[in-house]
């Protein structure tokens, strides 16, 4: 006899979601309740939003070890990739599948997020490690975006999609429709490009160099055009690194 499989929402459902150990205590727990009234959302259990703020430095300085926020991350950065695709699919019903991918691209990256993570305020209530302290860790667009994600899926979590994607769309609504209005001017490597070539420089050419462990992967690109070097940009993955060197060398070839 066949068996009927139930979906469970977040609420019923019995997942693993690595909530703070002991060991965390109340680390951040002041900061992660002033974050939580930024965010408009009330958490049934704030401790999930403790753990979001948990950069992999600060739990590697604790006692024994402690769980950091990279899990969460994993699962906001699928619920925001769904949401953006979502509200895309249904507010551009005119838009073909290329063009919905440019919309997810433009706003779905490091640089935006962390900019909604600066706009908020998590890079003050992180809880860093000494190192990533010192270095400037707080303003750093990886470790902001990373985060951002990590609150989104401890959203999701503790109140589930309707919670979740209200906090996208709240944050995200207008980087949406600004890409959807121009999504070729996010598209920074087309531009550069079209322009490259039209210039009679040719083709730009990318070079690109990965660094860190490979749960913690960043990529530093450079991009060339005749020969000379026009652009650096960084990221979390190639393509992250690429357009944000593309950028660069557009912006610089617009004010020269």
């Amino acid at each position: 006899m066949m068996k009927t499989l139930k979906i469970c929402e977040p609420s019923e459902t019995p997942l693993t979601t690595s909530t703070p150990s002991s060991r965390r205590g109340d680390a951040g727990a002041e900061g992660a309740a002033k974050l939580a009234e930024r965010l408009g959302h009330d958490f049934g259990d704030i401790s999930l939003l403790q753990h979001a703020l948990a950069h992999r430095s600060w739990c590697g300085e604790q006692e024994g070890g402690a769980p950091s926020n990279e899990r969460l991350e994993f699962l906001g950065d699928a619920v925001l990739g769904l949401v953006v695709a979502r509200y895309s699919y249904e507010r551009y019903p005119h838009f073909p599948e290329g063009m919905l991918a440019k919309v997810r691209s433009a706003v779905v990256n490091a640089r935006v997020l962390a900019a909604v993570a600066e706009r908020l305020g998590v890079g003050e209530v992180l809880l860093l490690g000494r190192g990533e302290e010192s270095s400037g860790g707080r303003t750093k667009a990886s470790i902001l975006s990373d985060a951002f994600e990590a609150i989104l899926g401890a959203v999701y979590l503790d109140a589930g999609w309707d919670a979740a994607e209200l906090l996208v769309l709240r944050e995200l609504r207008d980087a949406i429709t600004r890409a959807s209005e121009e999504p070729d001017d996010f598209d920074h490597k087309s531009r550069l490009q079209e322009k490259a070539v039209h210039d009679g420089g040719g083709t730009p050419r990318y070079v690109v160099v990965g660094s860190g462990p490979d749960h913690e992967r960043a990529y530093e690109a450079e991009v060339f055009v005749a020969g000379t070097r026009l652009g650096v940009g960084v990221g979390r993955s190639k393509k992250d690194a690429e357009q944000e060197a593309a950028r660069n060398a557009w912006e610089g070839l617009q004010n020269a």
